[in-house]
C-alpha cells in the first residue's frame, strides 16, 4: 500500500494514515475485501511507530471502513458503513481540509483561496 506520510505536517501521522486509507477506499484504489498490510509491515513501510498504525487501523475499524478477521489480517470492509457517495465526499472533505490548512499557512484569506478555486474550476471545464 502506497502512503505518503509528511512527518513535518501539523496533521498527526495516524490521521494522515486514516485520511489516505479512506481516500483509497472512496476512490476504488482499494476495494471491498482487499487485504491491507499488517500493522508491523505498514509501520516499517512508512517508517512510523507500530502504535501509530494501530491507532489509525482501530479508528478505521470503528467507523466500519476496515474489518479485522482473526488469524487472517485487516481487510477493507465488505460493505462500508457509509455509502460510496458518502465515502467519496468524506475523502474529498479531507483533501479540502488539507488545502485550507495549507492556504492558511501561506497567509491566504478565504477570498483569495476561493478565487484560486474558481479560476482552477474554470480551467478544468
Amino acid at each position: 500500500m502506497l502512503l505518503r506520510i509528511e512527518p513535518g505536517s501539523h496533521v498527526p501521522i495516524y490521521r494522515q494514515i486514516v485520511e489516505q486509507v479512506r481516500s483509497a477506499v472512496a476512490t476504488g484504489r482499494i476495494g471491498p475485501e482487499d487485504k491491507l498490510p499488517g500493522v508491523r509491515e505498514l509501520a516499517v513501510e512508512v517508517a512510523v511507530n507500530l502504535q501509530t498504525v494501530a491507532k489509525a487501523y482501530n479508528e478505521l475499524v470503528r467507523e466500519g471502513t476496515l474489518e479485522v478477521r482473526r488469524g487472517m489480517g485487516t481487510f477493507v470492509a465488505r460493505k462500508s458503513s457509509k455509502g460510496a457517495g458518502e465515502a467519496a465526499r468524506a475523502a474529498l472533505e479531507e483533501h479540502v481540509r488539507k488545502l485550507v490548512r495549507d492556504a492558511r499557512a501561506l497567509g491566504m484569506t478565504r477570498k483569495e483561496l476561493g478565487d484560486v478555486v474558481v479560476e482552477l474550476w474554470k480551467d478544468e471545464v
